[in-house]
Parts: C-alpha cells; sequence; structure tokens
C-alpha cells in the first residue's frame, strides 16, 4: 500500500550524452520500508525504476548494509540533491536509462546506479509528476500564508506587550519617584521634630543648672554652723548681757571646768 510511503520530487541537472550541455530531468520518488519507485521524466519523455524487495535486499547485501540504511541513503540522494555527488543519467541502450549518483563512505568514493526502463504510459507518468509538483508548490504558498499570518500577529502581539511594558516601567518609575517624594518629607518632618526636641532639652538643661549651684553654694555655707556648733557662755562675774560671749564648742570640750 502507498499509505506507508513517502514522496519526494527533485529537479535535477545531469550532463548530456556529449557531455558539453547539462539539461533538466524531474524524478519522482517513492518510498516503501524495503523498496522504492521511480518515475523519471525530461519533460518529452518518461522512465520508471521499479525496485523490489528482493532487488533492494540484493544490493544492500553486496554493500554489507541494513536495507533500512539503503533506502534511507537512496532517499537522501534522491529526494533532495547532494552538492558533493555527481549526478549521471546516461543512454543505457534499447531506449533504456541507467541513473546514477556518487557519495564518499569512510575516504572512499563510490557509485549507485539503476537501470530505468521507458514508461508504458510516458503521458501519465508526466502527468502525475506535474500534478505532484503543483500540489508541492500549493501546500507551499499555503504553509507559507500561514507562517507569515502567524508571524504578523506574533508581531503585533509583541509590540503590544512591547508598549504594555513601556507603560508598566512608566508607572514604576512615577510609583517610585512618588514614593521616594514622601519618604522625603517624613524624613525631614522627622528631622525636624527631633531638632525642636533637642531644642527643648537645651532649655531645659540651660533653666536647671543655676539651682543645682545656689543649691550646693548654700550647703557649703549653710553647713558651717552645724559642723562647728556655738554655745553662749556667760562670765559668772558680771551681770550684764554684754558680758556673756560665744565660744566654739570644740573649744568648750577641750577646756576643764574648775570650781
Amino acid at each position: 500500500m502507498d499509505d506507508d510511503a513517502k514522496h519526494t520530487c527533485l529537479k535535477l541537472e545531469v550532463p548530456s550524452s556529449s557531455g558539453r550541455s547539462r539539461y533538466s530531468i524531474f524524478i519522482r520518488g517513492t518510498w516503501f520500508p524495503s523498496r522504492f519507485r521511480l518515475s523519471i521524466t525530461d519533460g518529452l519523455q518518461a522512465w520508471i525504476c521499479e525496485a523490489s524487495d528482493a532487488e533492494v535486499k540484493q544490493r544492500a547485501e553486496q554493500w554489507d548494509q541494513p536495507v533500512s540504511e539503503y533506502i534511507a541513503l537512496a532517499e537522501r540522494y534522491l529526494g533532495f540533491q547532494q552538492p558533493d555527488s555527481e549526478y549521471g543519467f546516461e543512454d543505457a541502450g534499447k531506449g533504456h536509462m541507467r541513473l546514477s549518483w556518487t557519495f564518499e563512505k569512510q575516504g572512499t568514493k563510490l557509485e549507485w546506479r539503476w537501470k530505468c526502463q521507458p514508461s508504458p504510459d510516458s503521458k501519465q507518468n508526466i502527468v502525475e509528476i506535474l500534478d505532484f509538483l503543483m500540489d508541492a508548490n500549493i501546500r507551499l504558498s499555503e504553509e507559507v500564508v500561514r507562517k507569515t499570518q502567524s508571524f504578523e500577529k506574533l508581531k503585533v502581539e509583541a509590540e503590544r506587550c512591547l508598549l504594555q511594558s513601556q507603560t508598566f516601567c512608566n508607572e514604576k518609575s512615577e510609583f517610585e519617584s512618588a514614593a521616594y517624594a514622601k519618604f522625603i518629607a517624613v524624613l525631614n518632618s522627622k528631622k525636624a521634630k527631633l531638632r525642636e526636641l533637642r531644642d527643648e532639652m537645651s532649655k531645659l538643661n540651660r533653666k536647671a543648672l543655676p539651682d543645682d549651684d545656689s543649691d550646693k553654694s548654700e550647703s557649703v555655707h549653710g553647713g558651717s554652723d552645724d559642723d562647728n556648733p556655738s554655745e553662749i557662755v556667760r562670765d559668772p562675774g558680771s551681770d550684764s548681757p554684754g558680758a556673756s560671749k560665744r565660744v566654739g564648742t570644740s573649744a568648750s570640750r577641750g577646756r576643764k571646768r574648775t570650781r
């Protein structure tokens, strides 16, 4: 069944039989897990190559390769033109053509060849190839349109996000400026309050200092009476008030009373 197959179409520039010029051919490939089919046209004629399971297995054994690896390598060179490969499409006699391509493996240049027979219905093969190319072109155009529309949507979304980001940045800057201004205002208010409190403390300290000095002076002078108490001693030989005199306590204590 063709449901599990992959399809490719390759345009190749190959040298003519004389080698003096080149011409274009189209190769449509249908790839299965263990076999493949090629349809080739130069625009006037068509050729086909039916590589059966047995033929592919035989070729793979000759090259010491698994079948899957052989199919993958053939699809790589016939599905997409490889710049390091030399392609050829030469006359093989009796209307047959030989398709060939080269590749390198472990430093050795190798060449694969497959013989193609004339198509029993060239017109049908050419139409199939053209239909495939047209369908591929339509799919590619639709994909380009979808990608373009998707890109435009992403562009609009990116511009919207950029504008929103700029708005957020501006709002953030305004908020930070307002918050900083409020903080400065509160800080200056606190500083002013602290200055007022400092000035009031200074005034209170200046008022308190004179009272403290007077208390100290009074305690110094007033303490003399307490520390040196005096007694009034009356002269026994005189009755007049003026005859009495004040004597220090320490002096009176030092005397001895005599009779």
